[in-house]
């Protein structure tokens, strides 16, 4: 991978996205505001050692939870818009048109605006042109119980062409079998597969993956995208990067990332997190002519 080739790129993604070259994407992951009309903070966790604690750690010791800072400042925004779709609609154009002929985009939604986004994605890419509605499923934070509690995320997958696209599904991750014993020890050893329901836990609070940053995403989800919707040195761009999720899963399998933000905060823990991969590439001093003396 050419590390010269990645950037990050801070200001209004429309106005970056329409200086962008056509077809100079082969992958394209969004991860917009949810317009859940609440303000997204970034927090802060540690665990303290507290025998009536709610975790439990190695040799069965008890730890708590405690909130360190929850600000909504930095990386802190209002997830409200009074018209989420003329916000959105726009940009999407602005994917399409970057986006190569074997190209595709996922657009990650919550249940509020996924229908809303679905019928307009149709309108930009064509019916056709979608392959998937992939659902993202976790366990993880408090349960309701005024209705069903919404433990999943939706991500819809469209290509720029309805037949010809970047598909390597024996690049994917593979999943345990929930009956090993009814396929056998070799194909349990090896796994299946996912399908269109991917169950993978959030970012954990106290792990090591945790940016800080609000609304991170998984690297395990955004990996499992870059390998199979994209080749080796091709480019994956993300135009609301947040943490830069996107950008690590891409540089971690050789491929080249843009990662776009005007959130300062975010602009901040991209450069920190992909600095490794934001270097470049030092060539090699060409070697000494020897001189020979007569």
């Amino acid at each position: 991978m050419n590390h010269s080739a990645n950037r990050i790129v801070k200001g209004d993604n429309l106005k970056i996205l329409k200086g962008m070259e056509s077809g100079s994407a082969e992958l394209i992951y969004v991860d917009p505001p949810f317009n859940t009309g609440r303000t997204q903070v970034r927090k802060q966790m540690k665990t303290v050692r507290d025998e009536a604690g709610d975790r439990i750690g190695f040799g069965g010791r008890r730890y708590r939870t405690e909130l360190v800072l929850e600000a909504a400042g930095g990386a802190g925004y209002i997830d409200s818009f009074d018209d989420f779709l003329g916000f959105l609609r726009p940009r999407l154009e602005e994917a399409y048109r970057l986006l190569t002929p074997t190209g595709s985009l996922f657009f990650h939604i919550d249940y509020r605006e996924v229908h809303y986004c679905k019928v307009m994605l149709d309108e930009i890419f064509g019916r056709e042109c979608f392959q998937n509605e992939i659902i993202w499923a976790y366990d993880y934070g408090a349960r309701t119980k005024k209705r069903w509690p919404a433990k999943h995320d939706t991500i819809l997958w469209y290509t720029k062409d309805a037949e010809e696209f970047t598909f390597n599904l024996e690049a994917s991750d593979r999943i345990p079998y929930m009956a090993p014993g009814l396929v056998g020890p070799v194909k349990a050893a090896r796994g299946k597969t996912p399908t269109d329901v991917w169950w993978h836990t959030i970012v954990s609070p106290t792990g090591k993956e945790k940016t800080g940053y609000a609304t991170q995403k998984p690297l395990g989800i955004l990996e499992r995208i870059v390998r199979v919707h994209s080749n080796a040195g091709e480019r994956v761009v993300d135009f609301f990067a947040g943490s830069g999720t996107t950008g690590e899963a891409a540089a971690r399998n050789g491929r080249s990332f843009c990662m776009v933000d005007q959130n300062v905060e975010a602009i901040t823990v991209m450069r920190k997190r992909l600095e490794k991969w934001l270097k470049p590439t030092p060539k090699k001093a060409a070697p000494k002519k020897t001189r020979r003396v007569k």
